[in-house]
């Protein structure tokens, strides 16, 4: 009797392939934060009706990537002092205790996704690509968080996930080959099971980020997305 056939990978949803081209335009800052996103402009472009646009545009609504405005559209959500601050107070309490937890719980297979990634930046570096590094910078962070092996926490940052990996693009020239090499020293501390030792190095690492990106945020400007959407509408008439 013939072994049975994997099945055929499912093709992405209309939905899935907007969300993701939206949010890749998004955090290659493309579309940067204050854009106006019409909905008739982007179905056009991305090959899509308007129902899988709504829904694609409602996913990333969810992950605070863009805000809807009703009767008006929707634009790239932007970031505040205050956004900044709140989201890292989050970070430094969830991403620590993941860390610990990763540094009892990780497999082998997880270190080699963090090795994969850290070398992944070394080449980024090297090359001079700073989207590429703050690419791999980020999907490292994933990958702790991936290998802590508690579900619930895994949940409760799966909402700000999005987040972090947008402000690693929009902080892409603070400090990259720092952040690597304490991601190299982190990466060294689970090989060897350290889970105090991980902890508070992914606090403190996480804590030194946050007034570089507060100066690199000063001359981030802030949207009232309302005011916005609507002066650009009068514009259009």
């Amino acid at each position: 009797m013939a072994p049975e056939s994997s099945p055929a990978p499912t093709a992405p949803s209309l939905t899935e392939r907007a969300y993701e081209q939206l949010k890749s335009r998004i955090m290659d800052l493309e579309l940067p934060p204050g854009h106006r996103i019409t909905e008739r402009d982007a179905a056009a472009e991305l090959g899509v009706s308007r129902v899988p646009l709504r829904e694609a545009l409602r996913l990333l609504e969810a992950e605070g990537l863009i805000v809807l405005v009703p009767r008006q559209g929707a634009m790239v959500a932007s970031w505040s002092r205050e956004d900044v601050v709140r989201l890292f107070e989050v970070r430094e309490e969830l991403e620590t205790l993941a860390a610990r937890l990763a540094a009892t719980r990780r497999t082998d297979a997880d270190l080699r996704l963090m090795r994969e990634l850290l070398d992944d930046a070394a080449r980024a570096l090297a090359a001079g690509d700073d989207s590429a590094t703050a690419a791999a910078n980020a999907g490292f962070h994933r990958a702790v968080l991936a290998a802590c092996g508690n579900p619930l926490l895994q949940q409760m940052m799966a909402p700000l996930n999005s987040r972090v990996q947008w402000l690693f693009h929009l902080t892409k020239h603070r400090d990259t080959r720092e952040q690597r090499e304490e991601h190299v020293r982190l990466y060294e501390l689970l090989q060897v099971r350290n889970s105090e030792g991980a902890a508070e190095l992914y606090r403190a690492h996480i804590a030194a980020g946050l007034e570089p990106t507060l100066a690199i945020a000063e001359a981030w400007e802030c949207f009232d997305p309302v005011d916005v959407t609507r002066t650009r509408s009068r514009t259009r008439k």
